[in-house]
């Protein structure tokens, strides 16, 4: 595990892997030397490394291009280097949006249409990895997956966000009309998937990783709130980000025909009780880092 342990990042996740099975290095995917000499030990990469908070895309959007295009270029050379296996996570923003209206989903030949710093460099990041595999023959497959949410999750996504607004007294707060549409997969279904693609998937594909979990902010907001026993309308309207898609879908039909995966967290209102229950019982985890999120 390579992490540059940014303000998202949790040295607690990791508790409870089995030394035996983990070496974690604190360092940063733009360093060429440290990279270089991490992948010439290992047989595949996995890229999860991202700067992936649009408000802070919009706010400053340099650590954004940093981190997306010049970290996953250094990967890159390196993966091409040495030979080894790369899979690169993505996301459904690389796409833009869909009106609420259209019935139509993502596919993995739908055009790029990002509207955002950050959705934008990962835009970049995934044309990056198309052309090493096609100039250099690098062993790389790209996923774009939809919303995730689950246990650990940083206290700046929605889902947590709004949580732990309740667990600390303060009124949740939803953008615009919150009629914003959002695919929602278990992070756990997310991470199945992956292991999937690395391990059978066709070399220059790219898989969709969804599970048919479509819901717009205001129901998710409304379902958290009477799960953890407050009114429906007890929070706060707030204006609308600058650019905020209104709807993304995914059709994962390819990754689930090509290498029959499913998702197991099928039902949103369990997965997601689950996950409120998790921010109850671990406080100590996400209290050091809601103040700083929240100012």
């Amino acid at each position: 595990v390579l992490d540059a342990l940014t303000y998202a990042g949790n040295l607690e996740n990791l508790k409870g892997i089995k030394d035996s099975r983990m070496t974690f290095v604190h360092g940063n995917i733009c360093d060429a030397q440290l990279v270089d000499q991490l992948f010439s030990k290992a047989d595949s990469c996995v890229h999860f490394a991202a700067e992936s908070h649009n408000d802070n895309s919009i706010a400053d959007p340099s650590p954004f291009l940093k981190t997306n295009v010049e970290g996953t270029y250094v990967l890159l050379q390196a993966a091409r280097k040495h030979g080894i296996r790369f899979h690169h996570i993505s996301t459904d923003e690389v796409y833009g949006d869909l009106a609420l209206d259209d019935p139509g989903r993502f596919t993995e030949e739908t055009p790029y249409r990002p509207s955002s710093p950050y959705s934008s460099t990962k835009a970049s990041s995934d044309l990056l990895v198309r052309a090493w595999v096609r100039t250099f023959g690098v062993k790389a497959t790209i996923s774009n997956c939809s919303n995730n949410y689950g246990p650990r999750q940083h206290v700046e996504k929605f889902i947590p966000r709004q949580i732990t607004n309740i667990l600390c007294g303060l009124r949740p707060k939803l953008y615009g009309d919150g009629l914003n549409v959002r695919d929602w997969i278990h992070t756990e279904d997310h991470s199945s998937a992956v292991w999937e693609i690395l391990t059978r998937g066709r070399i220059g594909e790219t898989y969709l990783i969804g599970a048919d979990g479509e819901k717009n902010n205001l129901e998710v907001l409304r379902a958290i709130l009477k799960s953890m026993g407050r009114p429906e309308d007890d929070f706060d309207w707030v204006k609308d980000r600058p650019g905020h898609d209104r709807r993304y879908a995914i059709d994962s039909t390819k990754l689930r025909t090509e290498l029959g995966w499913r998702p197991k967290h099928t039902d949103f209102s369990s997965g997601l009780k689950a996950t409120i229950a998790w921010y109850e019982e671990n406080e100590a985890w996400w209290r050091p880092a809601k103040e700083a999120t929240e100012a």
